[in-house]
C-alpha cells in the first residue's frame, strides 16, 4: 500500500516537473516570438530606436512602433491565446479530443457574422458591431453544440455536427461573397475567410485584448468543474458541481474569446486542435491544467506563424489562416488515423 502512494507522488512530482519546464519554455518562446515580430519590418530601424520610439512615441520610428509593430505583434498574441485556451476548454466540455473552435464551426460562425456586419453595413456605424456580430455567430454555434451534448452525441456526431455547422457558415459566408456590393468589401470578407492581422490597429488591440481576457477568466473559472464533467455529469453532480453553470461559463467564455479573436483576425483555424494535443503530455490530462498552457502555446503558435507569412511573404499575399492550415490539416488528420487505430 505504501508502495502504491510513493508511485503515485512519484508520478506527481514528474508531471509537476515536466509542466514547470515545459512553462518556462513556453514564455521563453513566447517572449522571443513577441520581440522578433515586434522587430520584423520592412522599415531599416534598429531595434534601440524602435523600442525608444514605443516609451516616448517621438519621430517617424514612435509612430512605426505604435501604430504598426505593436499591434500586430500583440494581436499575435491575443488571437493564440484565445484560440488554443478555447481548444482546450472545448476538448474538456465535449470529452472529444477533435473539438476546438475550427473543427466545431464556432470560428467559421463567429467569421460569417463579421461577414454580416460588412455586408449591411453594420461596421461602418459603429466599431462595436463588428465584433459584437463575430461574438454573436460563436455564441450561436457554441450553444448548438452545446445542446447536442446535453443529448448524449458521442464523438463522432459532435465532429459531424461541427462539420455541418462550418460547412453552413462558410456557404454563407460565400453567398455574401457572390452579392457583395463592391470590391472592397469583397476583399475585407474574403481577409476574415482567411484569417490576417495585416493592418491593424491599436484600436483593435484595445478591444480585442479585454474580451479576450475576459472568456479565458470564465474558461479558468470553471476549470475545476471541467475536471469533474470529464467523470460524467452525474458523478460531477455528486461532487456539488453545478453542471449547467460549468457548460454556461465554458460556452460563453468560448464565444468571447474565439469571437473576439475572429472579429480581429478572420478565421485562424486547427490552432486549438493542434496546441492542447502537443502540451498534453506535459500537463496530464486534466483541463484546469490545460488551459493556462494552452493560452501561452496558442499565442506562441500564431506569433510564430504570423512571422513566418512576413518571412515568406512581405508583400502580403500569403495569409496566417492559410499557414495555421497547413500545419493543423495534416495533424487532423493523423489524430483521426491515431483514434481509429486506438479504438
Amino acid at each position: 500500500m505504501g508502495g502504491t502512494v510513493s508511485i503515485g507522488q512519484g508520478k506527481r512530482r514528474a508531471l509537476f516537473g515536466r509542466a514547470r519546464i515545459a512553462t518556462l519554455v513556453l514564455a521563453a518562446v513566447l517572449l522571443a516570438s513577441f520581440a522578433l515580430s515586434f522587430l520584423l519590418g520592412p522599415s531599416p530601424l534598429s531595434a534601440a530606436a524602435l523600442f525608444d520610439g514605443l516609451f516616448s512615441g517621438d519621430g517617424m520610428a514612435g509612430v512605426i512602433a505604435r501604430e504598426i509593430r505593436l499591434p500586430r505583434a500583440g494581436l499575435a498574441l491575443v488571437v493564440g491565446a484565445a484560440l488554443g485556451a478555447s481548444g482546450a476548454a472545448l476538448q474538456g466540455l465535449f470529452r472529444n479530443p477533435l473539438a476546438e473552435p475550427g473543427v466545431t464551426g464556432v470560428t467559421s460562425s463567429a467569421g460569417l457574422g463579421a461577414v454580416l456586419a460588412l455586408y449591411f453595413g453594420f461596421a461602418a456605424l459603429s466599431p462595436f458591431l463588428l465584433p459584437a456580430f463575430a461574438i454573436g455567430g460563436a455564441l450561436l454555434s457554441a450553444g448548438i453544440l452545446y445542446l447536442l451534448s446535453r443529448t448524449g452525441a458521442g464523438v463522432r456526431t459532435m465532429v459531424l455536427a461541427g462539420v455541418a455547422l462550418a460547412s453552413f457558415a462558410t456557404a454563407l459566408t460565400a453567398l455574401a461573397l457572390s452579392f457583395a456590393r463592391n470590391p472592397y468589401a469583397m476583399s475585407e470578407m474574403v481577409r476574415w475567410m482567411m484569417g490576417s492581422l495585416q493592418d491593424r490597429t491599436l484600436e483593435d488591440l484595445y478591444f480585442a485584448a479585454p474580451l479576450t481576457a475576459a472568456g479565458i477568466v470564465l474558461l479558468l473559472t470553471a476549470s475545476r468543474g471541467l475536471d469533474a464533467l470529464t467523470l460524467g455529469d452525474e458523478a460531477a453532480q455528486s461532487l456539488g458541481v453545478n453542471v449547467a453553470s460549468v457548460r454556461g461559463r465554458i460556452v460563453v467564455g468560448v464565444a468571447l474569446a474565439t469571437g473576439a479573436a475572429t472579429a480581429v483576425a478572420g478565421a485562424v483555424s486547427f490552432v486549438g486542435l493542434m496546441v492542447p494535443h502537443v502540451l498534453r503530455p506535459f500537463y496530464g490530462y486534466e483541463p484546469s491544467r490545460l488551459i493556462l498552457p494552452s493560452a501561452l502555446g496558442g499565442a506562441a503558435l500564431v506569433t510564430t506563424a504570423d512571422i513566418a507569412v512576413r518571412l515568406i511573404a512581405p508583400d502580403g499575399q500569403l495569409l496566417l489562416g492559410v499557414v495555421t492550415a497547413i500545419l493543423g490539416a495534416p495533424f487532423f488528420l493523423v489524430l483521426i488515423l491515431r483514434l481509429r487505430r486506438d479504438a
